[in-house]
């Protein structure tokens, strides 16, 4: 196929890219052009999509990977100007577009967040538009398939995982396994969670624009439940270190205002309202239903082979304390820890 990247430097993006070529697909990459060091045998065509599409008309593609779609109207320029150009589209969305997540094994029929375009765009002149982030990819999906109807895949994706990932939530836990001592972890051990390798996900879409599937799909996973306690075992497995885990619970970290997800990635509270304002508990966070996209064809390789090369990749860089964009410091977890004993030891 050839297949155009909207996006494609980062993270998922750079994935799609090297599965497609190792599947010999001809690729094309429209970006700003920041981060496309290392790719090979791939057209890049420089550009912004915000203001300026022209580069990419008189040219046809067999699909469409969309990475960078945030701003309705840039998603909305995009799909009105490739419509009459590609066969298929993919949009990667988010499971942030759902309302809530208080409904456990929630499917793509839970209720979404509903924006009109007109308020999403007076919004988007806003600096802070990631307030937005649900709302807009909410949208986004309306607006694509309003263009496209019936040929777009609106992926609502959880977390990701993989070489390359610029949230540092996943590569947070095995460096801090890797360190070894006393770590401070969330809530229940047998609290699930959920996520997603770039690979898999990357190798599925490549059969959905094969097969010019579309429709909307919830995308994480494993194929079973996997619990928090399991996560840090496979993370102890690859890195060969035995740490102490001790497991805080959600009422102690709440109230030493801990932040869930960012502060401590992978962690949503079961027992209490994400914000003071919410009335229950988002225990669905990490049973999203993903049945629709298993039987589409999404499968999922060992965890273990995916935290080692996320290892692997996380040994070659070199941050300092303040550089990382989630985890929890080293004073900060000292801190905790010589407080959580001694509420407990009481």
């Amino acid at each position: 196929m050839k297949i155009l990247v909207l996006g494609g430097s980062r993270f998922l993006g750079r994935t799609f890219v090297e599965e497609a070529q190792r599947q010999n697909h001809e690729i094309t990459i429209f970006n700003r052009g920041n981060q496309n060091e290392g790719f090979k045998e791939v057209e890049i065509i420089t550009g912004d999509r915000l203001n300026d599409l022209s580069k990419l008309k008189n040219r046809y593609w067999d699909a469409v990977l969309d990475t960078s779609g945030f701003i309705p109207s840039s998603v909305l320029k995009s799909t009105e100007l490739l419509k009459d150009r590609v066969k298929h589209y993919t949009f990667i969305s988010s499971i942030s577009v759902y309302k809530d997540w208080v409904q456990e094994n929630f499917d793509e029929t839970y209720p979404v967040y509903d924006m009109s375009l007109e308020k999403a765009n007076e919004l988007a002149k806003d600096s802070n538009i990631y307030e937005y982030y649900g709302q807009f990819k909410a949208l986004c999906e309306v607006v694509a398939e309003k263009a496209m109807p019936g040929r777009v895949a609106n992926i609502r994706a959880g977390q990701l995982i993989g070489p390359n990932d610029y949230t540092d939530r996943i590569p947070y836990w095995i460096h801090r396994i890797a360190a070894g001592g006393r770590i401070l972890v969330p809530g229940n051990p047998n609290r699930p969670v959920q996520i997603i390798d770039n690979k898999d996900l990357a190798h599925w879409i490549l059969s959905m624009m094969a097969n010019q599937t579309a429709g909307t799909f919830n995308a994480t996973g494993p194929d079973y439940t996997l619990t928090m306690k399991e996560f840090l075992a496979a993370c102890m497995k690859v890195t060969g270190t035995e740490s102490e885990i001790v497991w805080a619970s959600e009422k102690f970290l709440l109230e030493n205002k801990v932040a869930p997800w960012t502060e401590m990635p992978l962690w949503v509270p079961e027992e209490f309202p994400l914000e003071p304002e919410l009335k229950d508990p988002w225990r669905g966070a990490f049973t999203v239903n993903i049945d629709k996209a298993i039987a589409s064809g999404l499968t999922f390789r060992p965890l273990k082979e995916s935290l080692a090369e996320i290892y692997e990749w996380e040994k070659q860089r070199i941050l300092a304390s303040d550089e990382w964009k989630s985890g929890m410091s080293a004073d900060r977890e000292k801190e905790l820890l010589e407080l959580w004993f001694q509420q407990t030891s009481k």
